[in-house]
């Protein structure tokens, strides 16, 4: 696993600084929880996750509710204390890991726990992440009494041997079935796929993507595999064992997930997510790229309020034995400066379809608006009435264009 960011030691009480409450009434504020549990450890995986069985008492599943609990209670002191006003909660997600290796009354338990604590706005989003091989009706049904909305379910492929190599568990011809148990407990259903796995071929890609539209999801996530120096796969490329795509690779397999896609009714609205409509968009997820407020529980959480990001211990039995003793499990943290939160703006906006205001750019940056207009990287129409919105090459691209404009912050 990565190590963490480099900061400053945060005071024991998190406590956080008075620049935090800053223009709050303007952000949105969310939740996020991290259920650190797996069943296997994927050989590609870089998140922050461990077996179920590794972890003692103290730092189970058995223990994750009180944990979560514990660290609730701490962010309320923490945001009154430093008048950070109160605002209701719009989206709720549970990430991993795999939240569903808890229990489905688990789940709805911590979701009860933060009702007690926050008040959640009407219409607000409640997501788990989910592996398909650990849902059923029943579970799902829990979930929806409950008040969740919207799962978010690990598909990655739908070809056997793409799926191997990713060390996934379950049946790609399973998920049509599955996707259905989601719809009818009535909650949204995203399918998150994965593409330039070693090996996976353009058709294979092909399949999955046609798979993934065949079940007729609310919203899809198509994600280039990045291998972490650190991870089993990573060590394997390094060794020659695993081929790695090139970029003309990805290039093609993005460009065919974007045709198959939009015909099928999915627009996109960030440059790896579509959906089927605006109000399926995930707005947990735009709620991070518009650089919102949010508070992140669990071990290796991280958090972001008012420019002030800080991230919890990684090891859950470290986040929780510093919870036990009445500390904050934060380790680390950075108060960012305006032109570090200026160049995040619009690193993070630039992603969005819309997400930035041509208006909003320094001068110099406006200028080099026109540039990627001339490139194709923008829509001149949009460009025109002051839009930011990338074209197919232009999302491609998307990095360098974010490079480009940093260069006129200063």
């Amino acid at each position: 696993m990565p190590a963490q960011p480099p900061g400053e030691t945060p005071p024991r009480d998190g406590a956080l600084p008075a620049s935090a409450a800053h223009g709050a009434e303007d952000r949105t504020f969310s939740l996020y929880v991290h259920v650190p549990y797996c069943r296997v450890r994927c050989g590609y995986c870089d998140f922050n996750t461990y077996t179920a069985e590794e972890l003692g008492p103290g730092a189970s599943r058995a223990d994750f509710r009180d944990g979560i609990r514990a660290e609730l209670d701490l962010s309320v002191r923490v945001l009154e204390r430093a008048a950070v006003p109160g605002r209701p909660v719009e989206t709720v997600f549970f990430g991993g890991g795999t939240p569903t290796l808890l229990p489905a009354e688990v789940l709805a338990g911590v979701l009860d726990d933060i009702r007690a604590r926050f008040d959640l706005a009407p219409g607000a989003e409640i997501t788990t992440e989910a592996n398909p091989d650990t849902l059923s009706p029943a579970y799902l049904a829990i979930l929806a009494a409950a008040g969740f909305t919207r799962v978010s379910l690990g598909m990655q492929s739908a070809v056997p041997h793409v799926l191997a190599t990713l060390d996934r568990t379950h049946d790609a011809a399973r998920i049509p079935e599955v996707v259905a148990w989601v719809k009818d407990a009535g909650l949204d259903v995203s399918l998150d796929l994965i593409y330039g796995t070693p090996g996976e071929s353009l058709a294979d890609w092909e399949t999955t993507v046609r798979a993934a539209v065949g079940c007729a999801p609310d919203h899809v996530s198509a994600y280039s595999l990045i291998v972490e120096p650190g991870t089993r796969m990573g060590m394997q490329v390094r060794r020659g064992e695993l081929p790695m795509p090139d970029d003309d690779d990805l290039a093609d397999k993005y460009e065919l997930a974007e045709s198959l896609l939009a015909p099928a009714g999915y627009a996109w609205y960030e440059v790896s997510n579509w959906a089927r409509g605006p109000e399926h968009r995930c707005r947990h997820n735009l709620a991070y790229w518009r650089n919102a407020d949010w508070w992140g529980y669990g071990a290796g959480a991280h958090s972001h309020i008012g420019g002030t990001r800080f991230w919890n211990a990684k090891h859950p039995r470290a986040w929780a034995d510093r919870l036990r003793a009445g500390d904050s499990p934060a380790i680390g943290r950075e108060v960012l400066d305006a032109p570090v939160r200026e160049l995040e703006r619009i690193m993070l906006a630039a992603r969005i379809e819309h997400g930035l205001t041509i208006a909003s750019l320094p001068a110099g940056a406006r200028a080099t608006v026109q540039e990627f207009v001339a490139e194709g990287l923008l829509e001149r129409s949009a460009a025109e009435a002051g839009r930011w919105a990338p074209t197919l090459r232009g999302r491609l691209l998307a990095d360098a264009m974010v490079r480009r404009l940093a260069d006129h912050l200063g």
